[in-house]
């Protein structure tokens, strides 16, 4: 009869896709581009009748869109970065 031991053969190592900083680069890019959204969030006005001018502040209009740009290419760069 044949032996069916599977325990001596050897199972394929399951490697990752990136290595191991490629995955902390992409977790500080969607870390970055999560306080852009919140940057953005905020400044609604308890009456609707009355318009809030602080829609229109330089952190909603310049800085939170820039932050999730910002975010984009961070998580962009950790994808294209080559591992050694």
């Amino acid at each position: 009869m044949k032996n069916n031991n599977k325990t001596t053969e050897q199972q394929p190592k399951q490697e990752f896709l990136f290595d191991n900083i490629n995955y902390k680069i992409l977790l500080i890019g969607i870390a970055v581009i999560a306080i852009g959204f919140v940057l953005m969030s905020g400044g609604g006005s308890k009456d609707p009748n009355v318009f809030n001018e602080d829609i229109f502040n330089f952190r909603r209009i310049r800085l939170a869109p820039t932050t999730v740009l910002i975010g984009f290419g961070i998580t962009i760069y950790s994808i294209f970065k080559k591992s050694k």
